[in-house]
């Protein structure tokens, strides 16, 4: 779910939008027509960073791949012990 505000709209709201961004609402603030800034949750925040860091390493792309591939195996927790 996205609103847009103007800069003024967003600041005499500003208590409102972060409330709404906590509960996982995108609000988009313009100025002159033109999107400059978004607010978002800081939980939403920490889960876009933790895939940007997921997709920046070859060996979880590359398992993500395989996975998708079909070609994951899966063994349970007591092979572990073994």
């Amino acid at each position: 779910m996205s609103s847009t505000y103007s800069v003024t709209q967003a600041q005499n709201q500003l208590s409102g939008l972060i409330k709404r961004a906590e509960t996982g609402a995108s609000i988009r603030i313009r100025r002159r027509d033109e999107t400059v800034a978004v607010l978002i949750s800081r939980e939403r925040l920490d889960a876009m960073i933790e895939t940007m860091e997921i997709l920046a390493n070859s060996d979880a792309v590359k398992a993500i791949e395989t996975h998708r591939a079909g070609r994951t195996k899966f063994v349970g927790l007591s092979a572990l012990d073994e």
